[in-house]
Order: C-alpha cells, then structure tokens, then sequence
C-alpha cells in the first residue's frame, strides 16, 4: 500500500464578487465566510487561488504541491502534457449568481497562450443545483450577429437584441466551450467544471459600479477577437445514456477534449459503482445530492452532497457506494 495514493478532499478557497450572495449557504448548506460570496473554489490548482489538502498525508498541501510529489501517478498519462507545464488540467467551484454575472466570453488555449502569458484557454460546463423560478442564462448569440453589428449595439446600449437567452432548471447541463459568449443570470446556484484558467474578457456588465463608485474593467476588443459568431441560439447538453437499470440511470452530460462529465442517478437504497484508477487519469466525484462512501483498499471515506474527490490516477480500484436516492457527477480526461 502506497500511503500517498489515496482520494483527496480539499478546503475551498472563497471570492467574493459584486454578483455573490448566501446561496452557498442557505441552498447548500455549505459553511461560507460573512459577507457576499460568489464562488466557492473546490479543488484548484490556479495560483490566484490554490485549494489545500484537508485530510491525510498532503494536510495543509496545495494541489499544487502534490502534484508535484506525486506528478503522473496523480494526474495520469493522458495529462502528462500538463504536467509538463507544471498545471493540474481542471478547476472546479461552486458559483452562487445572486445577480447577473457580466457577459463575458472566454479565449481558447492557443488565444490565452499567445495574449495571456502562456494561461490555458477556458472551456467549461455547468450543472444547475438551484434555480429559481424563471431562471435564464445568456448563452450564444441570436440569428444574424456579426462583429460589426455587436460592437455597434453595444456602443449605443443594445447588446441585448443581440443575445441568446436560455432558460434553465436544475439538473440541467450547459456546456460552454471556449468563444462562447455568455452570462448566468440572477437566482441561479450552479457547479462548474472547467480548463484551468481564469481568464475572462467582459463585454458588459450592466452598468454596475463598486462600493467605491467604479466599475469592473471591460475587455471588448479581445472580447470580439474571440466570440464564436457562429454559435447561433445554442441549447443545453442532450445527454447520452451509458447504462441503465433499476439502481442506477449513467449518462454523459459533457463530453468534450478536455474533460468528460457523466451523471449517475441512484435510485432509493443502496447500491455500489465499481471503477479503477488504472494510471491513465485522475476522477472527480462529486455528490450533487445524496449520501455516499469512498472505499478503496480497506479504507473509507464518507462524502455528502455537495461535495468533491480527487482520485489519483495510481489509485488502482475503488468503489462508491451510494444511499439514494442520490445523484453524483464523475469527471476525467479523455483519450
């Protein structure tokens, strides 16, 4: 038994924006500094915002740090490319839009390497945990938008005639790749699953100003370089069955290059899924709700909603076993 091969937890790192709210708390149940809170970084290996170990042999430890330690045994061969530039390849956080987040788009891997100091672009997918009634995100671009036509009406304060609106309810996933062109809108408590990067390029946002009277810098030329225009009135992910039966509905809800999202739906009871870190990848699991246990060589780990696992690639196998019902989202990177 390697005593440093085993499923990692982490104490999140809090941000607070001017969107934020208690949602983390009052919706989740989740223990949140005063004050507003906006994102709850979950497992992180950004240098803005590095989440640490809270539990076992890499206590106090940044991700960061680990890998460093443990490199491919932790991330796996199919990262090892990252590994190479010294990133964990995912971020993972809980957001809380108790007001509109700006509109904002994202810039791909070669754009950010080229602009942003060698960052990573940022493809991401969100799972909606709450949303209240009437809950929309801003996601694509109506018929007809081109580069012209959006920097004309956002400089006369029309950018909404230009905009996709979505809406949404929980359990849906929306997948975001990079040049999407988007914002969540108020009442709306969602998990993101992303490219390691923080790199955003507002285009609006609503007029807002600080507590100081200023407002939140907008990037609207790289913005423009970087918008997919062609993403014309998008909807959320159709997702794909993997197995069914009467424990446990597996399905994809993102599948894309940089990371794989299935969703399991457990039904009431008890049941077991059996999987293997076999040195290829690492798997996060997340509970969206629900109950269940880490078990690996011997060992438990109980894990409850709305929580994630880090499983190291050189894990070998394990189980998750489940009181439902309870629905739990597994992520890794693909072939």
């Amino acid at each position: 038994m390697n005593d440093a091969i085993y499923p990692l937890t982490f104490s999140p790192v809090f941000r607070s924006y001017i969107w934020g709210g208690r949602n983390l708390e009052t919706k989740l149940g989740r223990t949140i500094p005063a004050g507003i809170v906006a994102e709850s970084w979950e497992i992180s290996g950004h240098p803005s915002s590095p989440t640490k170990v809270a539990q076992g042999l890499f206590t106090g430890k940044t991700l960061i740090e680990v890998m460093n330690v443990l490199g491919v045994d932790l991330v796996g061969s199919r990262s090892q490319e990252m590994l190479k530039r010294g990133k964990f390849p995912l971020l993972i956080k809980l957001l809380d839009a108790n007001q509109p987040l700006s509109v904002q788009v994202h810039p791909n891997d070669d754009y950010a390497n080229t602009h942003e100091n060698g960052e990573l672009g940022k493809t991401e997918m969100w799972y909606i945990l709450y949303a209240q009634p009437g809950a929309r995100l801003i996601y694509g671009l109506r018929p007809g938008v081109t580069p012209e036509s959006f920097r004309e009406n956002l400089e006369v304060g029309t950018l909404e005639t230009c905009l996709h609106e979505l809406p949404v309810v929980p359990g849906d996933s929306v997948f975001i790749p990079a040049g999407s062109i988007h914002a969540i809108m108020d009442g709306i408590v969602l998990a993101e699953i992303q490219q390691n990067s923080d790199t955003t390029y507002r285009v609006y946002d609503w007029n807002r100003v600080d507590d100081a009277g200023k407002s939140r810098p907008l990037h609207i030329d790289q913005a423009i370089d970087v918008i997919n225009f062609e993403q014309v009135e998008p909807g959320p992910y159709l997702s794909e069955m993997i197995s069914k039966d009467d424990s446990c509905r597996r399905e994809f809800i993102t599948r894309c290059p940089y990371f794989n999202v299935e969703r399991l739906k457990f039904s009431q009871g008890t049941h077991t899924f059996s999987g293997e870190c076999d040195g290829s990848t690492f798997e996060i699991w997340g509970v969206m709700s629900g109950r269940s246990v880490v078990i690996w060589d011997g060992n438990l780990m109980p894990l409850s909603a709305v929580r994630f696992v880090l499983l190291p690639a050189k894990l070998g196998k394990f189980e998750i076993e489940v009181t439902g019902p309870a629905t739990l989202l597994r992520t890794y990177v693909p072939e």
